[in-house]
This record gives structure tokens, C-alpha cells and sequence, in this order.
């Protein structure tokens, strides 16, 4: 890392002043004879370059190469609850195998958990080149300090250069952790990924309240890692034959202690995620009062849709906010997205642009969500909805996805 220092045997009282002026940012002090630089400076270097000649001084740290030769293969971590796989697994899968192809590494899956022996065979239908399982009792309950530590024994044991895990409750706390066990860069709810053919990950993500798409590399560091959100990504064809081995790993039992005792589970009922809905309606900003999504659901039902909505839906309190869709909200790939009313911000957008197809209404003609829409009316919901409604019910056939 680079860094400013000050001589500060060469600072004097009309020096200081002359340095606390020449900074645009305010970040340079003088406080009890010395020159301080606080939390605002922005490494501009101007206090170099217009400051008095000599007192400050910028230093260029040499950063240390890792040998990426050492690391090889992506590695996906199978998120699970008791041994059922959530399918963000398969889909990151899939994205390893697309990716480790550019540089013909092979695909690691490293499965943590208890009785998930006959279980990890599942993973060897996707493609999946070896699967490394750590499996002990004390791995029953997730607790973050026992997985951390298996998943620990796995990097350093394989190497891989990149990592995927999903960014799902387990994901988003196992990930940092282990990112901070080998002093490496993580990159949370990854849109897209691609592969240098010097091993580097780009991983791309909006960024700004979603302004902008940056790109990330962590060139000197490794392992590399991402985190996905569910439905981002598309997971292979599940194959008859079983291709890859499966490895159990042994691990120092003391390593898996913890300081959380599970003293009981307790199962949420079921709720329905719009992350699985094949159909969606989704209505924004134009929906006037609370009443009206009367009128939206019987849209749904007709079409065994899901309703879900933008943000000012959810703020307002009309539609539960794990319905919301977007960067704020969940990630969708449904079959079919109606979106009625939505302007189409890259906040939404990005939540839902990769669904098969996009029908959008609004009487804005200009409305950004017709650049991403495959079908697009002009009208206003009010008017298009009860219509549509009517089409339906006139028709007399049933909705079938195809």
C-alpha cells in the first residue's frame, strides 16, 4: 500500500499553514507543533507536488506477487440445510465449469456438513470434478467457527484460485470469514463473471446504487472469491452417469469447537420465494393505492403468478418486502415477468433482466424498462389490466408455461 509521510523536523508554523492551505480536502492538521493527515485525505499527492519542497513525501510500498502457478481450479461451496443442496450450488456449477474451461482447470465442490457422504454423489451428475467432504458431527448445526475452519482445511489443502459461494443467509457469513483467513479480496452479489486467461476473475457487480457495472480483480492475491445471489447464474443439465470422484477429508477435531451451543432447532413453515416463481407479476410506482392490488391479483391468478414489487411498493407497506425484486430486493429468472407501471431503474433491472421473457406496460414511451422488455404496450395499467383481465377470462384457456 502507498502512504504520505511528513518530515516534521522540517515544519515550522508558516510551513504548516502553507500545507494546511495547499490541501483541497481538508485532511492535512496541525495540532501541538505537528503536521497531521486525517481520514479525508485522498492520496491526490498535491501537498507533494505545490507544498514546501521536501516536507512531504509519498512512498510506494512494493506489493507482494502471490505465484498464482500454485493455484489451480474453481471451487464452489455447497450450501445445504441437513444435506439438501439449495440449487444456487448447481448454478454456480455451472458458471465454475464455464469459467474453469478458459484456463482447463478442473471444478472443486467442498461440501461441510454431517451424514452428507451418499448425499455429495448428487453433485457428481453436474459435472463436478472432485468433491471434497468434510463430515463430522460437530458439522451437524452451521456455527461459523467449525465451518470456517473446514473450509480453511480445504483452500489450503486443493488451492484453488477461484472461489464461488452463494450468496445466500450461510454464504454471506461463511464468505467473509474465510476471505479474511487468507488476507483475500471478496466480491458480494456478482452479476457476472469471466475468466482471464492469466487465471485473474473479473468479477463484475453494480456498484453506486446500481449507476454503474464495476470491475473487480484481485490480481496479487489468492484465492479469489464471489458471492451469487440465486436465479443470477444458470445451472447444467443434470447427467445420468456420475463423472468425478468424491475425497473425505479429515480435519483435527479440536478445530472444530466452538462457542455456540445449539440448543435447539426450530423449522420456519414454508413460504413462497418469487426466486422460484415461474411467473411474476411485478408493479410499481403507478399502482395508486393499496386497493388496487385487487386488481393485480386477479391478473395472478388467472396466470398462477406470483405478485411482487418495486421499492415505493414496499416502503409504503402494500406488498411484503420479501417480495421486493432488485438490487434491495431478490434476484428473479421467472418464464414470464409482467411489469406494470415500472420506470425500469437499474436497480430493478438488474434483479430481473435475465428472465426468459419480459412483458412491460407503461404510458411512458420513453420508460427505460422497454430496453430490457421483449414485449412492451404503452397505455396505462389501469386501462391495459382490466382489459387484459377480460382477454383472458374471454378466452377460456388455461394458462400453460411452455
Amino acid at each position: 500500500m502507498s502512504k504520505l509521510i511528513c518530515h516534521q523536523e522540517k515544519v515550522n508554523e508558516s510551513i504548516a499553514k502553507e500545507l494546511v492551505k495547499v490541501c483541497p480536502f481538508g485532511a492535512i492538521e496541525y495540532n501541538d507543533g505537528k503536521i497531521e493527515v486525517n481520514a479525508g485525505c485522498k492520496m491526490c499527492k498535491i501537498c507533494v507536488k505545490k507544498g514546501p519542497t521536501g516536507v512531504m513525501e509519498f512512498l510506494e510500498t512494493k506489493v507482494v506477487q502471490v505465484d498464482k502457478s500454485l493455484w489451480k481450479g474453481i471451487g464452489v461451496y455447497v450450501d445445504h440445510v441437513e444435506g439438501v443442496i439449495h440449487p444456487v450450488t448447481m448454478e454456480l456449477i455451472g458458471k465454475a465449469r464455464e469459467l474453469a474451461s478458459v484456463v482447463n482447470f478442473p471444478v472443486y465442490c467442498v461440501f461441510i456438513g454431517h451424514n452428507i457422504k451418499e448425499k455429495a454423489k448428487e453433485l457428481l451428475h453436474y459435472g463436478v470434478d472432485e468433491v471434497f467432504v468434510y463430515d463430522y458431527e460437530e458439522l451437524k448445526d452451521f456455527r461459523i467457527e467449525p465451518y470456517t475452519a473446514a473450509f480453511e482445511d480445504f483452500v489450503n489443502k486443493v488451492k484453488p484460485s477461484s472461489l464461488l459461494v452463494g450468496a445466500t443467509t450461510i454464504g454471506r457469513s461463511l464468505a467473509p470469514r474465510v476471505a479474511a483467513r487468507f488476507r483475500t479480496g471478496l466480491t458480494a452479489d456478482c452479476t457476472i463473471l469471466k475468466m482471464k486467461e492469466n487465471t485473474d476473475l473479473v468479477q463484475i457487480r453494480p456498484a453506486f446504487g446500481g449507476n454503474i457495472m464495476a470491475q473487480i480483480i484481485c490480481p496479487n492475491t489468492r484465492p479469489q472469491m464471489s458471492t451469487v445471489r440465486y436465479k443470477v447464474m444458470n445451472a447444467p443439465e443434470k447427467n445420468c452417469d456420475e463423472k468425478g470422484k468424491i475425497t473425505i477429508c479429515e480435519i483435527d477435531r479440536a478445530k472444530l469447537r466452538s462457542n455456540i451451543e445449539v440448543l435447539k432447532v426450530t423449522k420456519k413453515e414454508v413460504e413462497e420465494n418469487i426466486s422460484d416463481a415461474e411467473v411474476i407479476i411485478a408493479v410499481g410506482r403507478a399502482l395508486k393505492s393499496e386497493k388496487d392490488l385487487v386488481m393485480i391479483q386477479e391478473l395472478a391468478d388467472l396466470l398462477n403468478a406470483q405478485v411482487a414489487g418495486t421499492r415505493p411498493t414496499i416502503e409504503a407497506g402494500w406488498i411484503d418486502a420479501k417480495k421486493q425484486i432488485g438490487l434491495s430486493g431478490r434476484t428473479v429468472k421467472p418464464k414470464l415477468i409482467i411489469a406494470l407501471g415500472i420506470s425500469g431503474a437499474v436497480q430493478f433491472t438488474a434483479g430481473m433482466n435475465s428472465s426468459e421473457r419480459i412483458f412491460a406496460i407503461n404510458k411512458d414511451p420513453n420508460a427505460s424498462i422497454f430496453n430490457v422488455a421483449h414485449y412492451g404496450v404503452v397505455g396505462d395499467i389501469y386501462e391495459v389490466v382490466p382489459q387484459l383481465i377480460q382477454n383472458i377470462k374471454n378466452s377460456g384457456a388455461e394458462y400453460c408455461i411452455r
